[in-house]
């Protein structure tokens, strides 16, 4: 079992040069890189939802390891509806000098599309400012204006941001004037409220915060995050998630229409068959494999998908494109679907204050089949969810209750591993490996193997082996990696040379000659974590087995002295056996380890508990067979 995430419609680089700054010492003595000497932020907003956004931040650069990071700064923001002005951009010296940044120090990149006004997949405009003559100890000051000429839906409005406690923040500062004809509901966590009231038909807020000696971040898996356990705020008016999706569907589900376009791919995809299950499997695949994903998928500037026409034209889309277009093709023969929205990074639990940037991904439903289907991924079988997916809170537009989307079936991920080995007279190996993979495994393995080049792969067995300071050779064979199934099979011949130390004693320890996804040693890293110094937080894990089966031939004159003992190993949903069978001059190993964690999220506990089952496999991992 094992696997970050903030989302904010501008994304400054000096937030995650503040961020990085991580070395030994304890609060207040912290190495960093740099730090926020303030960051200001006001949104006024207006009674259809548009609004302006006023930021003005200052970085200070500590360490010349910043120097390279803190020279730019970029503001992002929608094409098509927002407009970006940069107020200020300068370098301050420590002796008081101010160095402004010329026009011809700012660098806009825009997505035009097809046409000077149209963006097609990607709706965002990125501003990058170039900071003049950064050095160590100077500070970078950023001054912009957004002006959203129009909201990202109508009448409505919602932002939150997540101020990391190990950043150095001296001084926040964040203002919200709304109107009170828009109904909102807001939090602070970690700030101060220096102003909540009323005034002529505006509602003010203010939170300030300050961190200026934050404590080192010891944690390094950030594969699920709680934003709520960290400081900053949240500003909505939507009242409920529900309420997100149905406004989503409002401009969305009027898009799915069954063209004669439409209805035409429909019948020539799918032919003859009459099974509902077989027809989606059939019209999911099509959508996955022939329309390439790109562009951003919910985001100010881009929550109505294009026509279905246009989407076909093109064969290419964002995750809204996708989800139309196989929600027409689904409707064209009979099969009624709808879409849904879901967060495509580390929240597996939606805050209590629902802002849309929660929920930045869309995906398809289909209440008949009782299935979710992710048709931007290109590698993910009919009837599975990519892991990002997978035991997440999903906002089903038109649904009527919570739901989730399900997380793999324990038992879905197995690799099981064969290999026949004939060792030779002077210490080479020869023989055979097998592996089959099956689940989450097998797509690993063909998204691996799909992209390889024909001479990459002659080489692949030579320099597998030269990896691992060997000199080997080997012919590899497998299955083809661009069909869309949950198994996945290859296998190989191998030669190495001068393996073992023969004629002599030696010993060697059992283990795998060619390479797979999922090795049983691939299951006891966290023996040697140090899970407490990572603190107390959820991770992300799924279940998973593998088996290994071995068939070691001797030659004549080579004499086993020891082979390791039997094994048996079970707690809780972790299971590990080992076999160890010598027959003459032939010896049988099989060894599983078998993972039944449902996931997809796991607590602490549960991380404790693999690392101590890790530490006792990993002594039967480390025997070795000793011979002469």
């Amino acid at each position: 079992m094992y696997k970050r995430t903030a989302s904010a419609i501008t994304i400054l680089a000096a937030f995650a040069l503040a961020r990085a700054a991580l070395a030994e010492g304890d609060a207040g003595e912290r190495d960093l890189d740099s730090r926020m000497k303030r960051y200001d932020v006001s949104y006024t907003i207006r009674p259809d939802g548009s609004y302006v956004e006023d930021c003005e931040w200052a970085m200070v650069v500590l360490k010349e390891r910043a120097v390279a990071g803190a020279k730019t700064a970029d503001v992002s923001y929608s094409t098509s509806i927002q407009k970006a002005e940069i107020k200020a951009a300068y370098t301050l010296k420590p002796d008081g000098r101010r160095i402004d940044a010329p026009k011809a120090n700012f660098q806009v990149e825009t997505n035009t599309g097809q046409g000077p006004d149209s963006p097609v997949f990607s709706d965002r405009t990125t501003t990058t400012v170039v900071f003049p003559d950064v050095a160590a100890g100077d500070t970078v000051v950023l001054s912009y204006r957004l002006t959203a000429s129009q909201p990202m839906f109508p009448n409505h409005f919602s932002v939150s941001q997540v101020y990391w406690r190990s950043q150095a923040y001296d001084h926040v500062d964040v203002k919200i004037d709304a109107p009170t004809s828009l109904w909102a509901q807001y939090e602070a966590r970690g700030m101060k409220t220096v102003r909540d009231d009323v005034e002529k038909g505006r509602h003010r807020l203010e939170w300030t915060l300050e961190n200026p000696d934050p404590p080192k971040e010891k944690r390094t898996d950030w594969s699920v995050v709680d934003v709520e356990s960290q400081p900053g705020f949240a500003f909505s008016t939507f009242r409920t998630y529900r309420d997100i999706a149905e406004a989503y569907g409002a401009s969305a589900m009027p898009k799915a229409v069954i063209t004669p376009r439409v209805q035409a791919k429909a019948d020539e995809i799918v032919g003859t068959e009459k099974d509902p299950r077989e027809i989606a499997r059939l019209l999911y695949e099509w959508v996955a494999v022939n329309l390439s994903y790109a562009g951003n998928c919910v985001g100010l500037g881009a929550v109505v998908p294009h026509d279905t026409d246009f989407i076909l034209d093109n064969r290419m889309g964002d995750c809204k494109d996708h989800a139309t277009l196989l929600q027409a093709l689904l409707a064209a023969r009979g099969i009624a679907s709808t879409q849904a929205l879901i967060n495509a990074g580390s929240t597996y639990r939606l805050p209590k204050i629902p802002v849309v940037s929660t929920v930045n991904h869309v995906i398809n439903y289909i209440p008949r089949l009782d299935l979710y289907l992710d048709a931007t991924s290109n590698s993910t079988p009919f009837g599975m969810l990519p892991f990002s997916d997978r035991g997440k809170p999903v906002l089903v537009v038109g649904g009527e209750k919570d739901a989730s989307t399900p997380s793999q079936p324990v038992g879905s991920n197995r690799q099981t591993l064969k290999t026949t080995v004939r060792v030779q007279a002077d210490g080479s190996l020869q023989g055979e490996s097998s592996v089959l993979l099956e689940g989450a495994y097998a797509l690993s393995a063909r998204s691996a193997f799909r992209d390889m080049s024909h001479e990459y792969e002659e080489d692949l067995m030579k320099n597998y082996f030269q990896g691992q300071g060997q000199i080997g050779s080997g012919t590899l064979q497998r299955d083809d990696a661009k069909a869309l199934v949950a198994q996945y099979r290859y296998s190989a011949t191998f030669d190495v040379k001068d393996v073992l130390n023969v004629p002599g004693p030696g010993a060697f320890r059992v283990a795998p000659v060619l390479f797979s996804q999922r090795p049983i040693a691939s299951f006891l890293g966290a023996a040697v974590t140090d899970i407490e110094a990572e603190g107390e937080h959820d991770t992300t894990c799924s279940s998973g087995a593998s088996i290994e089966e071995y068939e070691y031939t001797f030659p004549r004159g080579m004499k086993m002295l020891a082979t390791p003992d039997d094994a048996k190993i079970e707690s809780g949903n972790l299971s590990y056996s080992a076999t160890y069978k010598l027959r003459g001059s032939v010896l049988n190993v099989r060894r599983v380890f078998e993972d039944k964690t449902p996931g997809v999220v796991c607590t602490p506990e549960d991380t404790r508990a693999l690392k101590a089952f890790a530490r006792k496999v990993s002594q039967d991992q480390r025997a070795q067979v000793v011979y002469k």
